[in-house]
């Protein structure tokens, strides 16, 4: 860490980040008006230690889920409605019918579809109410609801029940998502409420399934804060976090906005030590908008950011109580090493990082930006099973996620300030690189490792080989640039512009199915998605070989045709 670093890293305080989370601790930030509150007030307190502010005010297509029960057998079971289910405050009854799944166990698998063979169960739950294990998430909604359901009633693990939302929708739908809005009613229960209408579906008992939705248009508020850099002020790394939240939602994500807070309040007082700049953002509508508000952004800033943004950082749930390890860490490969680097240095913690989760706020996909974190910190895997928690979403493992627990004894002062310091560290460090610090190596190496296993699984049924050659020609024309960086035959400035524009090209090809400026449905999206129907071929099954076979021939184009125009990038650059 340089002298520069060290005395930015110095100046972060508890003083103004702690003062908000503890406001914030005091109100719900669900309901647009309440979110607009907790907007003016962060507006109103980086004002006063002179941060400007431009308050963006989007038109956001919102869910506001209200009152939920389940009646059954002369017994009222107390339930939760996700954001975006259909609204049946006037009862929906039908047949209980029960789908045994497994609860997910780990993040990665929180939005899957809730049962992996479900090609018998369409004579099973056609007409019913289903009840299965798992959150309310829009995989377990979206597959019952294919399979002819009316309802559903996922049984959440414990005591508690966790608010969640249920459409597979990424923001507010256009008019080509409005198709896959949900169509059916969803509600959660807990463990106990679960088990007792599991031996009530066993006998084939009537259930009536309550909840109100309240759906609309609804006028939000956005801060965003750009602080300006010397050299490259036109480059931006985009610091983002959602402000809305389940009730007072701390540490998801008060804990976040916080650090958001005093990161922008620290940075503004160092602008003259920036050489590209900093855009940090606030979001409205993550909660009951499926990330509505980041996708605002990155839709209406799209061809800025496409030109201008040279990576995405994500605040989500820092700071949390006992979060002491940096495992579960969402990076895209290009990024790990980089990210890893600052974690040690700043935490003395080893990170584990993963692939980014097809949910969070990684709403610049499509546009293919560089990212990560998503959620910080988290519990030791130890410390989680001698609590008896089971896997959530964020507030760093605790389970008060999602939940009206999720209160001030959530925040930890400590790790929330060890915490900014981290993300602080790695957004300075991606400003003031002189080459951007991410090694697209690596994802060539991804790359590598993902076409192999698809070959694998698809055997000799169809031939990945020509897109192996193109990843392994990319791979060869990568260790090429990087050479001529180091050597100096290779400029600062072509350097940075190919490091960007890589993003742009193998970003979206890693992570999406959707043209660029689109959004991909909120389900989760495997490695190379336009080759991954070779991994399914068995599943398949040989009547829809040939159709696979088609898909995957054309998915082969894309995908070389990518690797190709990576490959002459860098070549480019090279010369």
């Amino acid at each position: 860490m340089n002298d520069i670093e060290s005395a930015i890293l110095g100046a972060v305080s508890l003083d103004a980040p702690w003062a908000l989370v503890e406001s914030f601790s005091t109100y719900k930030r669900e309901h647009p008006d309440d979110v607009n509150r907790g907007m003016n007030e962060v507006k109103a307190r980086l004002e006063k230690h002179g941060v400007p502010v431009t308050m963006h005010q989007p038109e956001l297509f919102l869910s506001l889920p209200g009152k939920a029960r389940v009646e059954a057998d002369g017994k009222t079971f107390r339930a939760k409605p996700p954001a975006y289910c259909v609204d049946a405050r006037d009862g929906l009854a039908g047949e209980l019918v029960y789908v045994p799944s497994n609860q997910p166990k780990a993040i990665s698998t929180m939005f899957e579809r809730s049962v992996e063979d479900a090609s018998d169960l369409a004579a099973l739950v056609s007409g019913k109410i289903v009840l299965s294990e798992g959150f309310a998430n829009p995989g377990l909604v979206a597959q019952f609801t294919e399979l002819g359901a009316i309802g559903v009633i996922a049984i959440n693990p414990g005591v508690d029940i966790h608010w969640g939302i249920c459409t597979t929708v990424w923001g507010t739908p256009d008019l080509d998502d409005l198709p896959r809005k949900p169509r059916i009613p969803a509600v959660a229960v807990n463990r106990e409420s679960g088990d007792q209408l599991i031996e009530l579906a066993k006998a084939g008992a009537q259930v009536t399934v309550f909840a109100e939705m309240e759906e609309g248009w609804f006028s939000s508020k956005l801060p965003e804060v750009f602080i300006e850099g010397t050299e490259e002020p036109e480059k931006y790394i985009l610091l983002h976090g959602h402000l809305d939240s389940w009730d007072v939602g701390v540490g998801d994500n008060a804990t976040g906005d916080a650090s958001l807070l005093e990161m922008a309040r620290v940075l503004y007082e160092n602008r003259d030590k920036l050489k590209r700049s900093v855009r940090v953002c606030w979001w409205p509508g993550h909660s009951t908008g499926r990330y509505a508000g980041s996708t605002w952004f990155s839709d209406n800033f799209a061809l800025d950011l496409d030109e201008n943004c040279v990576a995405s950082v994500n605040c989500d749930s820092p700071g949390c109580r006992w979060a002491t390890e940096f495992i579960n860490l969402c990076m895209m490969s290009e990024t790990e090493d980089f990210l890893s680097g600052v974690i040690e240095e700043v935490a003395g913690k080893k990170a584990e990082g993963e692939r980014p989760h097809r949910a969070g706020d990684y709403s610049f996909n499509n546009i293919g930006l560089s990212s990560y974190l998503m959620l910080s910190s988290t519990m030791a895997e130890r410390a989680r099973e001698e609590k008896g928690y089971y896997t959530v979403g964020g507030c760093g493992g605790n389970i008060a996620w999602h939940t009206e627990n999720d209160t001030l004894e959530i925040a930890d002062k400590d790790i929330l300030l060890r915490d900014i310091k981290v993300y602080l560290l790695a957004v300075l460090r991606n400003a003031n690189a002189e080459i951007l610090p991410f090694d697209w190596r690596k994802t060539a190496g991804e790359f590598i490792g993902t076409i192999a296993d698809y070959q694998k699984k698809a055997g000799d049924r169809f031939d990945l080989a020509p897109t192996m050659q193109a990843a392994e020609a990319l791979k060869t024309s990568l260790d090429a640039f990087y050479a001529g960086i180091e050597d100096g035959s290779v400029t600062p400035t072509a350097a940075n512009a190919a490091i960007q524009k890589l993003a742009r090209i193998l970003v979206p090809l890693n992570f999406t199915r959707e043209q660029r400026f689109r959004h991909d449905p909120a389900v989760p999206i495997p490695p190379l998605p336009a080759l991954s129907a070779a991994a399914d071929l068995d599943k398949l099954g040989p009547a829809k070989l040939g159709f696979a076979r088609t898909q995957l021939v054309r998915g082969q184009n894309r995908v070389i045709a990518a690797l190709k125009q990576a490959k002459a990038l860098v070549e480019e650059a090279k010369a």
